[in-house]
């Protein structure tokens, strides 16, 4: 990728204004959009969605599959420089479009997020220097290797290698024959075994990384899941322990300088058990791209990950994003507008909006809705932040507000 900034406001070789392009047209590429266009870019999608919320914002809308020829030749025209909103884009899609214009992240980066096969691999590589380590695992790609899996993997997660996401494609197995049952359930495809560790908490971290090697990191990310899906995140001082966190922030880097990554990068941890009365850290799974868990930091930092996202992109400068308030986010899914007012009990067969007015009454309350047209159960529709002067007051104001939403309490 080339190391000249493409600066705002200026115009390309083309004699066109500089034009920053996004593979994906969903949230993450919206807000994307929305912060490129704040800097004053001019922006083009790539989605197959007449609707999706990104291209509905943008100033070009590229409808075709990810993998059409035409119209990666269509993006690469528009762009002068190329990113992805999500890691299950075509890898080959993306080395089309790096022969004609910088693509950040790159192909080979975004192809090691897909496979956890490969991205276990890496986090291995990783680990001598971060000291962070994934779970025991194994992997499995035929009945030859699952005759081999060792014991001491069970009790085990069996995950598919490939397009498994918030909680999808993944079986508890405790067994040698709940495993063998659970990996014909999925479908025989490539899995990866991995040991269930005694899980304490979870937490992320966010980097940004340019192409001339500047990385910096944003604050340690404490998650709440539901269902396998990112529930709360709450971000302030002692919501991970400070050596954790710090480790969690060196592995983060390890694992973006030992990709040669350039762009936003998420990797997320297990805190667990370290059978010795305290905490040990755990590498899971890494994003390319910006995360749920960041969103925070449109509210509570003076940069966020989208700007943090454009700006790597750009090849302009990075900087340590400060936060200037203690925050909480809410997920939103598409389950709020089928409990009206919050009382699940009078569940509505037709989509209702949540009590907006009540929770915006709130202090330090940001809500951010995603331009989808319609709401559906388990859909992410939107998040909440919430920041405050103290911890204390954020979270009491994320008390009501999960109250408002019929959501359950904090822990």
């Amino acid at each position: 990728m080339s190391f000249k900034p493409l600066l705002p406001g200026a115009l390309s070789e083309r004699g066109q204004p500089i034009t920053l392009g996004v593979m994906g047209g969903g949230q993450l590429g919206r807000m994307f959009v929305q912060a490129a266009q704040a800097m004053g870019y001019t922006t083009a999608v790539l989605d197959p969605d007449p609707a999706s919320p990104a291209g509905l914002i943008s100033h070009h809308h590229v409808q075709t599959a990810y993998d059409d020829p035409a119209g990666l030749a269509e993006l690469a025209h528009l762009c002068d420089a190329i990113t992805t909103e999500f890691e299950n884009v075509p890898a080959p899609a993306l080395r089309q479009l790096a022969e004609q214009r910088p693509v950040a992240p790159s192909a080979d980066c975004v192809a090691v997020a897909q496979d956890r096969l490969q991205e276990k691999a890496h986090f291995v590589q990783c680990a001598p220097i971060s000291g962070v380590f994934p779970a025991p695992y194994a992997g499995i790609e035929s009945a030859d290797q699952m005759a081999t899996v060792p014991e001491n993997l069970l009790p085990g997660i069996l995950k598919t290698a490939r397009l498994g996401y918030d909680g999808k494609g993944q079986v508890r197995v405790k067994t040698r024959a709940e495993l063998e049952s659970a990996w014909t359930q999925l479908g025989g495809v490539a899995c990866v075994l991995e040991k269930l560790m005694p899980l304490r908490s979870e937490c992320s971290v966010l980097v940004a990384r340019g192409a001339d090697g500047q990385t910096v990191c944003f604050p340690v990310q404490a998650n709440t899941h539901l269902d396998g899906i990112l529930a709360i995140t709450e971000v302030f001082d002692g919501a991970v322990a400070g050596e954790l966190a710090q480790r969690a922030q060196a592995s983060t880097v390890a694992v973006a300088n030992h990709l040669n990554y350039v762009g936003v990068l998420c990797v997320e941890y297990f805190v667990v058990d370290n059978g010795q009365g305290g905490s040990d850290l755990i590498v899971n799974e890494m994003a390319p791209r910006p995360h749920n868990s960041g969103h925070y930091s449109q509210n509570a930092c003076d940069i966020s990950q989208f700007e943090a996202q454009v700006r790597a992109l750009a090849g302009l400068p990075l900087h340590t994003p400060r936060q200037h308030s203690p925050s909480l986010m809410v997920n939103l899914l598409g389950d709020l507008w089928f409990a009206p007012n919050g009382v699940r009990a009078q569940a509505s067969e037709h989509p209702v909006p949540p009590p907006w007015a009540e929770v915006l009454a709130l202090p330090g309350t940001h809500l951010h809705l995603y331009g989808k047209t319609s709401a559906r159960k388990g859909r992410k529709m939107g998040h909440l932040n919430i920041t405050g002067e103290t911890a204390a007051q954020v979270r009491e104001a994320a008390a009501q507000a999960l109250v408002l939403l019929g959501l359950p309490a904090l822990n």
